[in-house]
């Protein structure tokens, strides 16, 4: 007798002899003689008696064929037959209609879904038919049904699930200073240690790109100026040496001489030791200049994860006030801001200036001249970000300004907003470390299932009770995750697991990653504060104090829930201020079903981004800077306010600076400018011209925006989806 079903996807069933009919039942009609009650249920009990205990759902209807073509209605059999075929072809259909929109290479949301990934490329499109085909297994076999019934039912979504069954982390910041002294071995290839600042540029871009094929996120440096710093040093002893060999002068006692900076000077009028001193040093800053030039091509042309998308990469400077550790920052200013190929805006890596009082800020500052110099980079080329060292909640208590290590205690962030500081589970630092997997909530269909409820405080009690039923399913979901990920072995990782994550080194091949990982984060995530609001209060946040309150409180619930799951689970659980690119219009578009046109809710094709004011919403920077800035110290996982500045800002460097006031001002973690950059796609010539239709250089008219999405750039918005280029159309000017 049969008990248990086994469907297609593999999950096991009580059986229901109601479907059985109903098939049958569906057949029957389609012939003259119509259905016969009697003889489905005759049919039904025979299989049902005789089947076994558990059987699929192919053999059931493998006995339906048999047991209707021993019936005197065989009629009945053929269009039984004949349904079977068209639910196949049914099945197999919108697979593929989607393998052949990524064929034909089609401009559409499901090959947009990362604006940094070209589908259009042999190695795009496998990655896609991977991608879309290894989602369903994940519901099926990877998440509890709990989990599952949340992302069907559009509470949920997990990012990054195509990578769920790798068993990959997420990101991590790289301590440079390992790969640098020690080099590495990965896979096939082998990295000695670095003598000298080309092969430093070169070993870097390896360490980020190996580290890319290893991991579904971002990758990130924490210290670029102080990992490269030593060697401009030794660059500059084999200059002195090549100028000792040259002229015979014995400069041994300059090798290590302390020096104020590493600045070109004309050769005039300099004698002895004096010219070949500065000669050394002039052809150091030539080298060093080089290197960063070199840096930054390659991170744009190096290809990784099958040869479809660059590495998203990331470096933190700006602390480092010696002289090598200057030149570095300097000569990696100079070559961005002068652009790569024909003079193109640099699309990675994302740079990210450390503003510190007392080193890099302030007009008394060591590094102020270079903090203006960042600032006129940004003006033009939209890098460097700005994260905010002297926010009280990025501020180590370990950090001492005499400290040659102090960046240990420092900070970073990946450049589309990932933040990984506090730890449970061992030293306090960025370094070495990184998030593990996160996922997102919709607080917008909470909100909307609450709003028929007349009574505010009815209605905003209920929206917290199904808030935190949501958070619990989240929370389950993520350390389910990390359950499956720790049983990943050391050698599927071999860079990662060797000479990146905190704690790895002492691994051997054949271990499971257990051990380490739990110093990264685990991320809850959430989306639509604005519209979230609008359906609880009637307004926004930036446009309402009320609604200000209310938001504070969510995501305040939300950050002291994510400290119970840190105590309860014994994970490093973090509030993210979720960076929406694919997800942006995939919430809408399902709530928009089940609710409708919804005015400041669901009447947009996306929903706003995590805290943010609304891209529409007409404000002042400042406004826009008291609003979102008491979210950054709540939004742990990750964090970032952002400014759209009117019109050209290559000349107009306070501007940008203005805007680090703000944060300053106002205890905000981390920041970008945006602003207006046009490009001609076909000669690669950029300017900052309003409504720019016909290219100067090459009479070209195909002009595309250079835009950030979600806090990285994207070189042309072709590769934007639908939503995010509706959001990219609805941002006004911050004035």
């Amino acid at each position: 007798m049969i008990h248990t079903i086994v469907k297609r996807d593999g999950r096991i069933v009580g059986y229901n002899e109601e479907k059985i009919k109903a098939a049958i039942r569906k057949a029957m009609l389609q012939t003259e003689m119509g259905e016969d009650e009697a003889l489905i249920q005759k049919i039904v009990d025979r299989i049902g008696v005789t089947g076994n205990e558990r059987m699929t759902v192919e053999e059931i209807q493998d006995r339906v064929e048999l047991e209707l073509m021993n019936s005197p209605r065989k009629e009945v059999a053929k269009r039984y037959i004949a349904y079977r075929d068209q639910r196949s072809i049914a099945r197999r259909a919108k697979t593929r209609d989607m393998f052949l929109e990524i064929i034909e290479a089609k401009n559409n949301d499901i090959t947009r879904e990362n604006a940094n990934m070209n589908t259009d490329s042999p190695a795009g499109m496998m990655m896609k038919f991977a991608s879309e085909t290894t989602k369903p297994f994940v519901d099926d076999y990877l998440l509890s049904p709990e989990a599952r019934e949340a992302v069907k039912g559009g509470y949920l979504h997990i990012h990054d699930k195509d990578y769920y069954p790798t068993k990959s982390l997420t990101c991590v910041q790289h301590p440079l200073d390992r790969i640098l002294k020690y080099g590495f071995i990965a896979g096939h290839g082998e990295s000695r240690p670095a003598k000298r600042i080309e092969t430093a540029s070169i070993i870097s871009c390896i360490s980020l790109e190996t580290a890319q094929n290893e991991m579904h996120g971002g990758q990130a440096i924490p210290a670029f100026d102080f990992y490269l710093a030593p060697f401009v040093r030794s660059s500059y002893i084999e200059e002195i040496q090549k100028a000792e060999q040259i002229s015979g002068v014995d400069l041994s006692e300059y090798y290590n001489q302390e020096l104020d900076d590493f600045i070109k000077r004309p050769l005039d009028g300099l004698t002895g030791n004096e010219r070949l001193l500065q000669h050394a040093m002039n052809m150091t800053v030539d080298r060093v200049h080089q290197s960063m030039e070199a840096f930054i091509h390659n991170m744009n042309t190096i290809h990784s994860r099958g040869g479809n998308q660059v590495v998203f990469s990331s470096i933190n400077y700006g602390t480092d006030t010696s002289a090598e550790g200057r030149c570095v920052i300097r000569e990696l200013l100079n070559s961005t801001y002068e652009g790569v190929g024909n003079g193109a805006t640099a699309i990675f890596p994302i740079q990210i200036w450390k503003k510190k009082r007392g080193v890099s800020y302030l007009p008394t500052d060591r590094n102020y001249d270079l903090y203006k110099l960042a600032c006129k980079v940004t003006a033009r080329r939209f890098f460097p970000n700005f994260v905010n060292l002297d926010a009280t909640f990025n501020q180590h208590e370990k950090w001492r300004a005499d400290d040659p290590e102090r960046y240990r205690y420092e900070v970073a962030t990946m450049g589309c907003r990932t933040r990984v500081f506090e730890n449970r589970f061992g030293e306090k630092t960025s370094i070495g470390r990184g998030n593990i997997s996160f996922s997102t909530i919709n607080i917008v269909r909470i909100a909307i299932e609450c709003m028929m409820i007349q009574d505010k405080s009815e209605r905003i009690a209920k929206f917290f009770s199904k808030l935190d039923q949501i958070l619990d399913i989240t929370a389950r979901q993520l350390c389910d995750r990390f359950d499956f990920q720790k049983t990943a072995l050391v050698k599927q990782f071999p860079l990662l697991m060797s000479r990146l994550w905190n704690g790895s080194d002492v691994l051997k091949p054949e271990q499971t990653i257990e051990s380490v990982i739990n110093q990264g984060t685990l991320g809850i995530g959430f989306i639509g504060l604005a519209e979230c609001l609008v359906a609880l209060v009637g307004k926004h946040h930036g446009e309402s104090e009320e609604a200000q309150k209310l938001g504070l409180k969510i995501v305040s619930h939300m950050r002291s829930r994510v400290n119970e799951y840190s105590e309860k689970y014994s994970h490093n659980f973090s509030v993210l201020a979720t960076p929406a690119e694919g997800l942006s219009g995939k919430f809408t578009t399902r709530d928009r079903k089940s609710f409708g046109t919804l005015p400041g809710i669901t009447d947009k094709i996306y929903y706003t981004n995590s805290n943010h004011v609304p891209v529409y919403y007409h404000c002042s920077p400042r406004h826009k800077a008291q609003i979102e800035a008491p979210y950054h110290e709540l939004t742990g996982g990750g964090h970032i306010f952002y400014v759209e500045v009117d019109g050209d800002a290559t000349h107009n460097p306070q501007a940008i600076a203005d805007i680090v006031d703000l944060m300053d001002e106002y205890n905000i973690g981390y920041c970008s400018v945006n602003h207006n950059r046009n490009r001609c796609m076909d000669c690669g010539y950029e300017d900052a011209s309003e409504n720019l239709e016909i290219c100067p250089k090459c009479g070209g008219s195909n002009i595309d925006k250079l835009q950030r999405i979600t806090g990285y750039l994207v070189g042309t918005t072709e590769r934007w989806n639908s939503a995010k280029l509706a959001e990219l159309n609805d941002r006004v000017v911050h004035k």
